[in-house]
């Protein structure tokens, strides 16, 4: 076994099982693990805290698999943790009566979560008979062919299509790869319908953002859905539509869509067409959203809501300060076409921005827009998307539902 031994004092994040080893905590590496192998990690005394997977090109060398000495990274090994995480989605639905009609059926929802479900560099989601696996790490890319064999056995799902087209492969050395990996081969571009709170939805798996929808944001759908009664919604990033139909589905009075991609716009139209809901209360609007926004301020136009769920402006702590500009940008502006007593739905996805950062760039966004507004309730990913505790990074979206007073 490869051995990767830390300097004096860098154990600490081992002890409280924080599933990475950066570079700058390794004294020496002893052997010359490949892409992926497992080495064993040990203290400068030479006692055993970790086993995972070994990367030379990432700045987190080592992803830890597992914290005993007796576990065997095998098939085996794979096979119970891919279980645990499949059964563990089943009792989070079938436990969470309360809140069943704000989830889709057990065949649509994210089924592996990477280092939150003990598979660091691991993505699952299924869409109905077809899994969608992005490999993102050094480890999971060597284990890559089994973990196809073992998915297709443990879901019975008709195909695997692998969206490993994520730039963070590039820090782990790993070229970027799409495509069918097992299973039958599908149409082109490969879609798939599903069915979430009772509306249905085209998803593109092979040319859609993330794995092809956003299933982090089912709860919060069901709650812009609950909200939107009466009023003229504005939806911004709105991609396929899954806000913007919910509102629709709520009784909104009106909702404008914006969106920088036409094939987006054409998407969220077919799945609206797809619900028959009605067409005269939606405007899609294709451009970038913060020029939309300050023509929209230009023109005194005024909403009763308004939902921000932008793309990832910030991946990492170091690009936090030049993001906060963006998400301030766009919050401000929002707020200033909020009508008295409209709501403010807004979003980060971004893992370099922790909640409190957030709340405070929102804050600071209402204080320049000139308006008083009251947080209601606080928002974060759904419940397939779980966050280990030893693994704060998991808990990436954080979301805030904000009305203006």
């Amino acid at each position: 076994m490869y051995k990767i031994i830390l300097k004096p004092g860098r154990e600490k994040a081992l002890f409280r099982r924080h599933p990475w080893v950066f570079s700058g905590a390794i004294a020496d590496v002893e052997g010359n693990p490949g892409v992926g192998e497992t080495v064993d990690v040990l203290d400068s005394r030479g006692e055993f805290l970790a086993r995972g997977a070994y990367s030379s090109e990432s700045q987190i060398r080592v992803r830890v698999w597992s914290f005993d000495s007796d576990v065997v990274i095998d098939e085996a090994f794979f096979r119970q943790r891919l279980q645990i995480s499949i059964v563990n989605r089943e009792l989070s639905i079938v436990n969470s009566q309360q809140l069943i009609t704000a989830h889709c059926p057990p065949s649509t929802g994210r089924l592996v979560h990477a280092e939150s479900d003990g598979l660091p560099g691991l993505v699952v989601d299924r869409y109905a008979d077809t899994l969608v696996m992005q490999v993102l790490s050094a480890g999971a890319e060597r284990w890559r062919e089994t973990i196809a064999d073992l998915l297709l056995e443990l879901t019975g799902a008709r195909r695997i299509f692998e969206r490993s087209d994520v730039e963070v492969r590039k820090l782990e050395g790993l070229p970027l790869r799409i495509g069918i990996l097992r299973g039958e081969e599908g149409p082109e571009p490969l879609r798939v319908q599903i069915e979430e709170n009772g509306l249905k939805f085209w998803v593109d798996v092979s040319q859609g953002h993330k794995t092809g929808f956003y299933l982090d944001q089912r709860l919060t759908r069901a709650r812009v859905r609950a909200l939107a009664g009466g009023r003229d919604v504005l939806d911004c990033f709105s991609y396929s539509g899954g806000f913007t139909l919910n509102a629709l589905a709520g009784d909104a009075a009106s909702v404008t869509a914006v969106d920088s991609s036409a094939d987006a716009l054409a998407l969220a139209e077919e799945n609206r067409t797809l619900n028959d809901l009605p067409s005269e209360k939606i405007e899609w609007l294709e451009g970038d959203v913060f020029q939309v926004l300050r023509t929209f301020r230009d023109g005194r136009r005024t909403f009763d809501m308004i939902i921000l769920d932008p793309p990832k402006f910030a991946p990492t702590s170091s690009l936090a300060q030049k993001a906060a500009r963006g998400y301030k940008d766009i919050n401000l502006l929002a707020f200033k076409l909020l009508r008295p007593g409209g709501i403010l739905v807004t979003f980060s996805c971004s893992g370099g921005i922790s909640a409190e950062f957030f709340q405070k760039i929102v804050a600071g966004a209402a204080l320049d827009a000139g308006v008083d507004a009251q947080i209601i309730e606080r928002l974060g990913q759904s419940p397939d998307h779980p966050v280990a505790l030893n693994f704060p990074e998991g808990a990436y979206l954080k979301g805030l539902i904000v009305r203006v007073c």
